[in-house]
């Protein structure tokens, strides 16, 4: 582990993970999201990044004054080190990093960290204490482990997108979901190869995808397909499956309602919907025939709700100790109660100027998450490699020879 005093201006030497040096080899979404979740956590994150634009990422748009809202998200607290990994000195200086980190994270595209000469299974053996994570689109193996990998593609690929819409109307996931939850799982068997380390003194090679992270959602559908003969409908902003739950609409607005137990149920139609006959009528006395008669029950509902204004569904929702919800526009979300109630913004310092962050979702008693500041490219270059024991003159012939 690195010395927590001497992390550099872009560290908080603070969290519990203090100490634990990160190389990133990263770019876009999934590896960023991975590594910026173990800066929260107070890791030291060293991002490589190409001399001159960086990480693609930065180029997705310039909504936040100027900067990428991805590249926002998905990279404070990392300290960039800009390097040419084609250029003859870019090796040298990647083997004394690894030399003193404890993780290395990568998400490059398929198979260019083997042709780099940094092949994990290379890595495991020169450093066996470095904990090595990739992440990829489908998998080291198999007949798509070549297959360039986005989002979109993984979504259509899992399934993901024959789930989402409406009837013959398809529609993918408005976020990342696959890069997310690839992001997230590699964060997660990066902790736990860490944590076996403690015991061990042994790192580990730690693999996640898109493809197997999306799969790992898919679960109910793919069980209710597997073992029902058939797929559940699309449903759009309703549930497949369980009935009624999703958004209805009112005289003045539309409200997102989860109707679950045989108890909700029947206070549904007693409290809310003022029909309490449907509760013995024989379509709707159990959930599977309330999804068999979904079309008729929904079309009951919107025509009780039809003169009622959204305020009083509300009331009458609490009332009977229904779950209930809006449908938010993404700028009413940015305004949500509880988000200011709880102190769920930040400000964080950029190239730009400060930010609002949202706070990571990790609260961890007494110890507020490491949030840094957004970094430009190649920001801590001269300080990194001034730690890797470099002289001044040294690093200027390289920036002159284009290397970083």
């Amino acid at each position: 582990m690195t010395d927590p005093a001497n992390d550099g201006s872009n560290h908080d030497p603070s969290g519990p993970l203090a100490g634990v040096r990160v190389l990133a080899l990263e770019q876009a979404v999934a590896g960023p999201l991975c590594t910026r979740h173990l800066a929260d956590l107070g890791a030291e994150v060293i991002k490589i990044e190409r001399p001159g634009g960086g990480d693609f990422a930065r180029q997705y748009d310039g909504a936040v004054k100027g900067l990428s809202s991805y590249f926002v998200w998905l990279n404070r607290g990392k300290r960039s080190l800009s390097l040419d990994m084609k250029h003859p000195r870019a090796s040298g200086i990647l083997e004394r990093l690894l030399a003193s980190s404890d993780v290395l994270v990568q998400n490059l595209a398929p198979g260019a960290i083997d042709r780099l000469g940094f092949a994990p299974r290379r890595l495991r053996r020169d450093y066996p204490a470095l904990v090595i994570t990739s992440i990829s689109g489908y998998g080291s193996g198999g007949p798509f482990a070549t297959r360039k990998a986005f989002d979109l593609l993984l979504q259509g690929e899992t399934g993901v997108i024959a789930t989402t819409g409406n009837g013959d109307d398809l529609a993918k996931v408005g976020i990342s979901v696959g890069d997310i939850g690839a992001g997230v799982y590699g964060a997660i068997g990066t902790l736990a190869a860490l944590y076996e380390r403690r015991a061990t003194g042994q790192g580990r090679i730690v693999e996640t995808s898109l493809f197997d992270a999306l799969a790992e959602w898919m679960g109910y559908p793919t069980y209710y397909t597997l073992y029902g003969g058939e797929p559940p409908a699309r449903a759009g902003v309703r549930h497949a499956t369980v009935v009624p739950y999703g958004s209805y609409a009112c005289a003045d607005g539309a409200v997102l309602l989860a109707v679950q137990t045989e108890s909700q149920w029947k206070a549904f139609c007693e409290t809310v919907c003022a029909h309490p006959e449907w509760v013995t009528d024989e379509r709707f006395t159990s959930s599977a025939l309330r999804r068999i008669n979904r079309h008729a029950l929904e079309g009951m509902i919107e025509d009780a709700f039809a003169t009622l204004p959204r305020a009083e569904v509300v009331r009458r929702l609490e009332v009977a100790d229904i779950p209930f919800g809006s449908v938010n526009e993404v700028a009413e979300f940015i305004d949500h109660p509880q988000l200011a109630a709880r102190g769920r913004w930040r400000e964080i310092d950029s190239p730009a100027g400060p930010l609002s962050a949202i706070v990571p979702p990790i609260d961890l008693e007494g110890m507020p998450p490491h949030m840094g500041a957004i970094p430009d490219v190649g920001e801590h270059t001269d300080e990194i490699l001034i730690g890797l024991g470099m002289d001044q003159e040294e690093i200027m012939r390289l920036h002159e020879q284009g290397a970083v």
